[in-house]
């Protein structure tokens, strides 16, 4: 009897119900209530019932079945986690003194505290728990994190189902590679050190195993944020809705895993609430404001934040000291990992790390970076599967397969880059059988052209959508008024949302209340009724609105969504009341065709009109222009959109250039012109902020113009014209150099507190330097010999400097006096390096020995180990360690109390061993590392001292310090490295070369991440690391900025690196070969790009037209040779049998023939009709270094470093001839018209002139004093023109060997020299940058022509001598032409003029150009202008 009664009763101690004391507590708080109304009566009637069913399990007064089913829904509250009620944020006080607020705490407790086991007291905390859930939290509010998670996933749901966009894109999801590294275009996809975007993100936030493994405290984690970077379209958005959906999935199997939750910034961002976004994005879900509090403390997230580069502009227009968006969204607030999209280059470095990184940030934040790859050739493929597949399940489906698709993709080489961008890739496959059916197989379709076949075909559908709900109300309409006015109200759209700055478009509550969606169909909008009355259809025109005022932020969404418009539906759902474009890209390209349209509509009023009345009728117009309603600098997308209209075939843009252009010139008689393009007259033209980076404007006249704040970081600015120009705030990107010195500097580096620059070098001086006024302060004389190095003391009040006088010498900064001096005896130094508090310095005596002197008190440590010329040391940033770096192979790192070796890097045989010493010394190997093969030119330490970099030959090294690993290798380089450094803050290298480039290289990932075209031998980062300090020869010291540049990337512009140009024979025509193996043919009249040639692996080294201009010869260093049809553009030959690079290629008088030369030191001649290797000559003994036909394709002479020249026959492949004579290398070997005479010019200094049936040598032609470099015969082979490294060009007489003229003019090198088709002329070319066309009577300078900023790498004249095309190491070509007449022909009028540029401007130029009264200038900047030769 007793047992049973356990199971009834609730007496404390002998009963067996679990948690007895619930009914009795329960009871005792309603007891004695009295509601005070009806709210509360109603919770009193509520918890009475409540009581009477807890109790009816306890009794059993309900049978088992009954009991056993409300048991079964139980979960415990460790699983749902139970919310508090918002209403007990009260005090204490007012708790006791509500029944309501003690009946909701003594719920609360009991929920979280009671863990029942059996089914009675699960069934009483399931009764408990809904009562808990109905009556004190409410319906609408989730009770527990369970119930919370249930309102989200439902939220989730209803946006899948309206976006269904999303849920095709989820559909077709391919898994993302992404690395730590931004990609560049040159790169190969296909990278081992790429990795799974999806995995990395998992493992960054900690899967379950981890969570279980570590159960730390939430306050004592580092808070982890994810920043992820990628292009537009690189598939940002749907892999955050994919990480969204694992992550839902990884909850639902464990609910102790953070909530996902998805925030669009530009659908929830509100500048005027900023702060609570997290707030409005869960309200947004459905969740209310009163449960945030209860979330915030008992949930964990993962905020996945898409999209930032969106709301950037009015995020950063916020004036607010958190420009940091973890404290600006009040993220602290929330147990969250938090996961950030942003679109590359939208942001600069200094953006990114102020608001995304949190540089200076004091918070225990974890923030990693990653980049999205483009997708490789296996995800394309995978991709075309799965959309394929998705497809065939349409009704209205064109049975592609897969192999359709690729095959079809396959026939548009201009596609393929695109389709590396996986919503790049989706458009063009949705559209690519209309792009067939439009523009054919194989032609070159722009991404404007995408864009534009894609939203026709996005309109069409909706169009017959709207058709077919507007026929079941038998109402009529014409299709393509419909079509029209779609496409208007996405271009307005489009353009508003630019305007506005943002990608969401809002349908104010009032409009999406009023509107019943099922009458829209039965009401057309006025526009559309008017066309009912007939059934024509008419003629598409879009016409240009120019609203003649701006509405106001918040009515700009009204005009787009009145109740009766049923345009909306083109548009992506994403709320209740919002809309966007399918894609950014898509908005940005309706912004853009938008601009185009209203500059393109444009009519004058009169039939008749000339030139000018036409430009100032339209200048009329110009301020009601689209494009002068906002600048568009910062869109990139819409600016590549506009420029590929330019040169769109389509005749609708035929204006389209000549209009901006227009529009360029009014600005100078109005104030609102915000293009910025470049050439022409613009004097007084307004166009403040323009970006004028990379731009040609040589010659440009900006006289009285308004360039404040414009950009001219590495422009050609060449005898431009800045007569009283307003420059205020301009940007050079450079900065005066810092001169002074007259001989090579030694080193460079800055005091403590940044203030001063300290210099010396072997002109005995060291100089004082202001950083930031960037003048001299003082000299400091009286070494008597180089000064070798040099320090700061620790407070920066005195400098002490060591030099070759072997005297080591203090100063004091102030004075600039010196106040001590040390001498040595027989030091013999020839290296010296100070500890960073000046204490010692390391000398090192007779190139192998390095000694530590004690500045105080002279004494010496001597370390001896190396065994050849010691290159370069450097002190540990503590001081205790010294590291040397020698010719033989070695990097030592010393102790410098002890003198003991504490690692050797020792590179023998590919190889460099590492050492531990042991008690007595003993050496032991531990370690062998891959290491340099060259003596070691220098080292640095990283200033956290965990890092080391060495240099050798072109390769930088970077090293673990204490485990001797390389962790980088840094390739880049085309010639010896001299110098390398790491930044202030140890995350970036700069390099200096023999290549003419600085170079900048991140640490992390081993990326070069920009390149200087500058000569310099030492490099050093100013201490905030913005920018960095350069050493010439010369002695001066130049100042770049180092920022990183932001790119537009046009696809129809060539704007890869330009090795070489070639014209055709008639110069319409011209062919460039491009720095990542591709080759372009341009026509010359139209600048229209014509063919793409591709094929070639590996950088191609020289193209030629064969003389019948029908096909081009290309040549690389993939060892292989491709002749192609200049018509069709496919390739016609392939012809493979050198072994090693194919160096030059010429071809037969004839055409039938060709002859290469190789590295393989092999000549091989091939007949191009058979495609046969007919010779393969093999005589030379060393490098070849020029060949050519006989003037009747019958032999073939060759020169070469093995000091001979070779005559060969072509049709049997013997060697004929064997010139010698020459001393040193031979560089070129030229036929005599007739045939008759070799000339050769040689390393020797001389030019020799051979007898090609007897072998001897008829002349010796001497006179220069340096290498010769290129010799000719002129046309009618009566005289010899030779240039050469002592910057001459020389005529000589081919009959007597005396020397006619001496043309002195360039200041460099001579590189190549040649006569003009009649002979009148010599065209020669320089290291000096110049071109020279010197008169051949006369022999003086005709014309100099100056517009390269780099050494020129040479030229090609047309066969009838009407142009020139030059190429430089400034990475562009110009195209020189004489107006209506020829080179023969010029005279002082007729002068030959650069008539178009192609490639990337590079390095600033200023020569000859006029400032003269050009107002806004700093001081710093006048002076930079004087050095560059600039006129005041």
């Amino acid at each position: 009897m007793q047992a049973t009664l356990k199971n009834f009763t609730t007496l404390e101690g002998y009963t067996i119900i679990e948690n007895p004391a619930l009914s009795h507590l329960f009871y005792e708080h309603i007891r004695a209530w009295k509601p005070k109304d009806s709210e509360e009566e109603d919770l009193k009637q509520a918890s009475d019932e409540t009581l009477t069913k807890i109790n009816d399990v306890i009794c059993e007064w309900i049978d088992d079945r009954g009991i056993q089913k409300l048991a079964n829904r139980y979960k415990s509250h460790l699983d749902i986690g139970i919310l508090k009620p918002p209403q007990l944020s009260n005090n204490e006080l007012e708790i006791d003194n509500n029944v309501s607020l003690k009946m909701a705490q003594l719920v609360y407790e009991q929920l979280c505290k009671f863990t029942p086991e059996k089914i009675k007291g699960k069934a009483i905390y399931v009764i408990l728990y809904e009562y808990y859930k109905r009556y004190i939290i409410g319906d609408k509010n989730p009770a527990s994190c369970s119930d919370f998670a249930l309102l989200l996933q439902e939220s989730r749901k209803q946006e899948m189902e309206e976006d269904i966009a999303i849920s095709q894109a989820l559909e077709t999801y391919i898994p993302l590679q992404a690395n730590k590294y931004p990609h560049v275009d040159s790169e190969e996809n296909e990278k081992n050190d790429t990795f799974d975007c999806h995995q990395h993100i998992i493992e960054f936030l900690g899967g379950k195993e981890i969570l279980e493994e570590k159960k730390i405290e939430q306050q004592e984690q580092k808070r982890k944020v994810m920043v992820i970077q990628g292009k537009s379209g690189s598939g940002k958005s749907i892999f955050c809705r994919h990480l969204e959906e694992t992550l839902w999935n990884n909850y639902i199997d464990d609910s102790q895993q953070p909530i996902p939750v998805y925030i669009s910034f530009p659908k929830v961002y509100n500048i005027k609430n900023e702060k609570n976004i997290i707030l409005q994005a869960l309200q947004g879900k459905r969740i209310s404001k009163e449960s945030m509090d209860a979330i915030c403390e008992k949930v964990s997230f993962v905020f996945i934040m898409d999209g930032f580069d969106e709301i950037f502009d009015k995020y950063n227009q916020n004036d607010n000291n958190h420009k940091y968006f973890y404290n600006h969204f009040h993220l602290d607030q929330w147990n969250a990992k938090v996961i950030v999209t942003c679109r590359s280059k939208v942001l600069n470095d200094e953006d990114i790390n102020t608001t995304l990184i949190g540089t200076n940030q004091n918070q225990n934040i974890t923030t990693s970076m990653m980049y999205l790859w483009p997708f490789t050739k296996k995800q394309i493929y995978n991709y075309i599967e799965k959309f394929a597949s998705m497809k065939s399940k349409n009704k209205n489906y064109n049975n592609w397969t897969p192999q359709n698709y690729e095959e079809t993709l396959n026939s548009y080489p201009n596609l393929q880059k695109m389709i590396e961008e996986p919503f790049l890739l989706q458009l063009i496959l949705t559209v690519l059988p209309s792009l067939v059916k439009q523009y054919g197989t194989g032609s070159r379709i722009s991404k404007a052209q995408v864009y534009e076949v894609f939203n026709d075909q996005w309109i069409d559908i909706h169009s017959q959508n709207i058709i077919s709900k507007l026929a079941e109300l038998r109402i009529q309409m014409s299709v393509n008024k419909i079509k029209s006015k779609l496409k208007q109200y996405c271009l307005n759209l489009g353009f508003d949302m630019f305007h506005q700055g943002n990608q969401v478009a809002v349908e104010s509550e009032s409009q999406h209340e009023n509107n019943d969606y099922s009458k829209i169909w039965s009401k057309l909008d006025p526009e559309m009724e008017n066309d009912n009355k007939s059934n024509m259809d008419e003629k598409i025109e879009i016409k240009a609105i120019n609203e003649a005022s701006v509405p106001k932020t918040s009515d700009i969404w009204k005009k787009y969504f009145h109740g009766d418009s049923v345009a909306r539906y083109v548009l992506r759902r994403v709320g209740d009341n919002k809309y966007q474009f399918l894609h950014k890209s898509c908005q940005e390209y309706y912004a853009a065709q938008k601009i185009i349209f209203d500059i393109l509509s444009w009519k004058p009023n009169m039939v008749t009109i000339d030139n000018q009345q036409f430009q100032q009728e339209f200048e009329t117009h110009v301020p009601k222009l689209s494009i002068n309603r906002k600048l568009l600098n910062e869109e990139l997308g819409i600016i590549q959109f506009i420029a590929e209209r330019i040169y769109d075939l389509n005749p609708i843009f035929v204006n389209l250039k000549s209009r901006l252009f227009r529009i360029i010139e009014s600005s100078k008689n109005n104030e609102n012109s915000n293009v910025n393009m470049q050439n022409q007259n613009w004097s007084n033209i307004k166009i403040p902020y323009a970006i004028l980076n990379h731009a040609f404007l040589e010659g440009t006249d900006f006289s009285n113009a308004n360039l404040d704040h414009v950009h001219f970081h590495q422009a050609c600015l060449t005898k431009a014209n800045f007569t009283n120009a307003s420059m205020n705030d301009i940007y050079f990107g450079e900065y005066a150099y810092l001169e002074g010195h007259s001989n090579e500097i030694n080193e460079i580096q800055f005091s403590k507190d940044g203030t001063k620059i300290i210099s010396c070098a072997n002109d005995k001086t060291i100089r004082i330097w202001d950083a930031l006024l960037q003048r001299q302060l003082h000299v400091l004389t009286g070494h008597k010999n180089a000064i070798l190095a040099m320090q700061f003391s620790h407070d920066d009040s005195k400098i002490i400097s060591c030099s070759k006088d072997e005297t080591i010498r203090t100063w004091d900064v102030l004075s600039g006096q010196q106040i001590a001096l040390l001498k040595g005896r027989s030091w013999k130094t020839n290296l010296a390096t100070f500890s960073s508090d000046g204490s010692k310095v390391a000398i090192c005596s007779r190139k192998i020995v390095i000694q530590i002197l004690d500045v105080s008190s002279g004494e010496r440590l001597q370390l001896e180990g190396h065994t050849q010329t010691v290159n370069n040391m450097q002190f540990s940033p503590d001081n205790s360690k010294l590291v040397s770096c020698s010719s033989d192979k070695t990097i030592i790192l010393w102790d410098i109390f002890s003198g003991r070796q504490l690692l050797s890097f020792e590179g023998h045989l590919n190889a460099i061993k590492l050492f531990e010493y042991g008690m007595y010394h003993q050496v032991k190997q531990i370690r062998v590392i891959e290491g340099h093969t060259k003596l070691i030119s220098g080292i640095d330490l990283s200033p956290d001292d965990s890092k080391i970099l060495s240099y050798s030959g072109t390769i930088i090294q970077i090293w673990d310090l204490y485990s001797g690993k390389q962790i980088q290798a840094l390739e880049g380089h085309s010639n010896w490295t001299t110098a390398a450094r790491f930044s202030p803050d140890g995350s970036r290298i700069g390099s200096t070369s023999h290549d003419n480039t600085v170079r900048l290289w991140d640490v992390s990932s081993g990326k070069q991440i920009q390149v200087l075209q500058v000569y310099s031998y030492r490099i050093t980062f100013f201490p905030n690391g913005s920018k960095i300090l350069l050493c010439s020869l010369s002695g001066i010291i130049q100042v770049w900025d180092v920022a990183l540049e932001r790119k537009i990337q046009l696809t129809e512009e060539c704007l890869d690196d330009i090795t070489i140009a070639k014209l055709s024979s008639d110069g319409s025509k011209i062919a460039l070969c491009l720095k990542y193996n591709t080759i372009q043919l341009w026509d010359v009249q139209s600048r229209r790009q014509i063919q793409v040639f591709e094929g070639h692996s590996k950088h191609i080294n020289g193209i030629l037209f064969l003389p019948d201009d029908s096909k081009i010869v290309s040549y690389s260093r993939d060892n292989i040779i491709r002749i192609w049809d200049v018509l069709s553009g496919k390739q016609f030959q392939l012809l493979e049998k050198h072994s090693s690079w194919v160096i030059k290629v010429q071809s037969s008088p004839d055409s039938s023939k060709i002859v290469s030369y190789s590295h393989d030191n092999t000549i091989r001649i091939w007949d191009i009709s058979s495609r046969q290797q007919i010779q393969s000559l093999t005589e030379h003994t060393s490098n070849i270094t020029e060949v050519q036909f006989s003037p009747d394709g019958s032999r073939i002479v060759s020169s070469s470093w093995d000091f001979t020249i070779r005559l060969w026959d072509v049709l049997s492949g013997k060697q004929l001839q064997v010139f010698t004579g020459h001393s040193l290398c031979v560089m070129e070997a030229k036929f005599s018209p007739d045939g008759s005479k070799i000339v050769s010019g040689s390393w020797d200094k001389t030019v020799g002139v051979w007898d090609v049936l007897s072998g001897n040598r008829l002349l010796l032609l001497e006179g220069h004093e340096e290498k010769v470099n290129g010799v000719q015969f002129s046309p009618d082979g009566t005289k010899i023109v030779s240039c050469s490294h002592d910057k001459t060009v020389r005529l000589w007489n081919t009959s007597t060997g005396e020397q006619i003229h001496m043309f002195e003019g360039h200041t460099g090198e001579v590189i190549g020299a040649q006569f003009s088709p009649d002979g009148s002329n010599i065209i020669s070319y320089s290291k000096d940058n110049t071109i020279c066309i010197w008169n051949v009577s006369s022999g003086k300078l005709f014309q100099l022509l100056e517009a390269h900023n780099r050494s020129i790498n040479g030229i090609h004249l047309s066969s009838d001598g009407s142009k020139l095309v030059s190429w430089s190491e400034d990475k562009t070509i110009r195209l020189w032409s004489c107006h209506n007449c020829k080179i023969t022909d010029m005279n002082e009028i007729n002068v030959m003029k650069c008539v178009w540029r192609m490639g990337i401007q590079s390095g600033l130029s200023m020569k000859k150009s006029i400032w003269k009264d050009a107002k806004g200038l700093k001081d710093q900047q006048t002076l930079l202008v004087k050095q560059r030769g600039g006129i005041f």
